[in-house]
């Protein structure tokens, strides 16, 4: 009869010391679509570097004026006829042209006029002036004398303006009864931009793709937040209140993220439940929140001081509803 084998023992000098663990690493989504979509649209160079892009750009339309210039007189001197149509459709590309450049001329200054009466609002509110709080009030009423969607908010403001005698209560007015429905409808367009920014980032898995779609997304967001406004802002102009959007965000430390901000987001320990990808896409729609809130403040011809400015949080909780699991 055979006996069963012994255990075996090892004896061990010291016990392991848990502090000498190496750290767990934190896996936590940082929303690398958005950060790489801020630093693009950051890429700006020196005055060197815009000098050389003017001179560029100068050289090729000059050299692009005489090859037509060339085209034209060449075809002239073989044929006639054809080079008269060559004339007519250099003409028509020449007016194209310069109406497309007037049009961004002019979304440029629409962008400006909306800075320009959130200035004046800012420096009446402070420097408690009614006469210029009324200028601003009118002028307001005049940017949105065409707009269906304001025209019981602007009625209610010509009944009870001449009763206001503060110039702080004359702005607050203005704001709750002519922005309110515009703010409405603005929060409606960020909370559409998050939602597909998050579920295109959570079930697409191509490389760039996010953030493709994230650039996008985020362009037709401010241009439309624009258009609610009163701004209207062409492609440049897009561009351009687009960098400034993210100038805004990152000088106020916004696309910087924190434990704090993925808990309002996501709520408690949700975010630890869900894949990686997931919560990036969840990180990446609170940062297109963050973006189409700061298009709201700066294309708002008012500040937000009657008005609740939207919560980030919210904004993304209503954006991501049936999304994100219930704990």
């Amino acid at each position: 009869m055979t006996r069963p084998p012994k255990p075996f023992l090892q004896e061990i000098d010291a016990a392991a010391d848990p502090s000498a663990a190496p750290p767990v690493p934190d896996a936590l989504p940082e929303g690398q679509a958005m950060q790489a979509v801020g630093a693009l649209s950051q890429a700006r160079g020196g005055g060197m570097r815009r000098f050389a892009v003017w001179a560029f750009t100068t050289l090729f339309t000059f050299a692009l004026g005489v090859a037509a210039w060339d085209f034209v007189t060449g075809l002239l001197a073989r044929n006639v006829v054809l080079g008269w149509v060559a004339f007519v459709l250099v003409t028509f590309a020449v007016l194209s042209a310069t109406v497309l450049a007037m049009r961004e001329w002019a979304a440029f200054l629409r962008l400006r006029r909306l800075d320009d009466l959130r200035a004046g609002a800012i420096g009446a509110g402070r420097a408690a002036d009614l006469q210029a709080a009324r200028q601003v009030v009118q002028a307001i009423t005049r940017l949105y004398a065409a707009r269906g969607d304001t025209a019981w908010g602007r009625a209610r403001l010509a009944e009870r303006e001449v009763d206001v005698m503060d110039a702080d209560a004359l702005l607050a007015l203005a704001e709750r009864e002519v922005l309110a429905p515009l703010d409405v409808e603005a929060r409606l367009v960020v909370e559409a931009a998050t939602r597909q920014v998050a579920t295109v980032t959570a079930l697409v898995h191509l490389a760039l793709a996010d953030v493709a779609v994230a650039g996008f997304a985020n362009l037709r967001m401010i241009r439309r937040i624009a258009e609610i406004y009163g701004g209207r802002s062409g492609s440049f102009g897009s561009l351009r209140l687009l960098r400034r959007v993210f100038a805004s965000l990152l000088a106020a430390g916004a696309l910087a993220l924190t434990d704090d901000m993925i808990g309002s987001v996501a709520g408690g320990g949700v975010l630890s439940k869900l894949s990686r990808r997931f919560g990036e896409g969840v990180v990446n729609g609170a940062l297109t929140a963050r973006v189409g809130l700061a298009a709201m403040e700066l294309c708002r011809p008012l500040p937000f001081v009657a008005v609740e400015r939207p919560a980030v949080s919210s904004l993304v909780s209503r954006a991501l509803a049936g999304l994100l699991p219930r704990g």
